[in-house]
């Protein structure tokens, strides 16, 4: 089951922020007014029941309390940066299962959280770009692959290597691929450099595994996306292009890794960047 948490960060908020503001605006004045009145009537300012008219009930007290932290949460993760985690090894050698990424939410432009209605036009994917979207079979699903085609592009994909518009994108040999964790599955891969319009990073194949191949021209409006372990990968050449719409926003840095088969944490993956 996907827990739909934007609708949920939302609902909270809006929740507690009524609730905040209501008593803000009649409930706190009113009780302030009976305790005046009491204080008029003989009682004194520090007595128990001066106390408890001026009190506030259990639901104010918390959402007095939470609403200014889930509203700080809603905008850090609906504008800013939002966390996510790698739960395959289609990305690999770049992204490894188990690790905790960052994704810069503005950097295709400002979207209304639940509506996903963009208000502010900012940036557009590019060649190499790690992207995280929603699934366009399955919208509640979210998935990250490298931006290979831009719109308009003849994206191919022949003998293990990418043709943009006809030129094949240069790869060279870096070795042999040496698993681990989750991942070990994938050791003695090719491990090979590719470059995407000056984004160099590895890509890992099969030479002995059949690939789906073949060519696509990007529609207006959509982006041709591919998992860096190749013959590993559901992506565009399986279902297509991803529309604008589905962009939820680029990685940039691994924050944590946890992945039990590898025994936890493995801190040198803390802090990379993500090329």
């Amino acid at each position: 089951m996907n827990i739909d948490f934007p609708t949920i960060l939302v609902g909270a908020t809006l929740i507690t922020g009524v609730v905040w503001a209501f008593d803000a605006a009649l409930a706190a004045p009113g009780r302030r007014k009976r305790a005046a009145q009491l204080v008029q009537q003989g009682e004194s300012a520090d007595s128990e029941k001066v106390a408890r008219t001026l009190k506030e009930s259990t639901l104010v007290e918390y959402s007095k309390s939470f609403f200014p932290v889930i509203l700080a949460v809603l905008l850090l993760r609906s504008f800013l940066v939002e966390p996510f985690r790698i739960p395959s090894g289609s990305m690999m050698p770049t992204l490894l299962v188990g690790d905790f990424i960052l994704v810069n939410k503005f950097s295709y432009g400002i979207r209304l959280p639940v509506l996903n209605t963009k208000v502010i036009e900012i940036g557009e994917p590019k060649r190499g770009d790690v992207v995280v979207f929603r699934y366009p079979k399955d919208p509640t699903v979210d998935y990250i692959k490298r931006v290979v085609g831009l719109p308009g592009d003849r994206v191919g994909y022949f003998n293990k290597v990418i043709y943009i518009n006809g030129e094949a994108i240069g790869q060279v040999p870096a070795g042999v691929y040496v698993g681990k964790g989750s991942g070990i599955s994938m050791s003695g891969a090719s491990k090979r450099r590719e470059q995407l319009d000056g984004v160099q990073h590895d890509i890992l194949v099969m030479q002995r595994t059949p690939g789906l191949e073949g060519e696509f021209v990007v529609p207006d409006g959509e982006y041709f996306v591919m998992g860096d372990n190749r013959d590993n990968s559901n992506d565009s050449r399986f279902w297509g292009a991803v529309p604008e719409a589905n962009l939820v926003g680029k990685a940039f840095r691994i924050w944590m890794n946890w992945d039990g088969a590898n025994g936890g944490v493995d801190f040198n993956r803390i802090g990379t960047k993500i090329l």
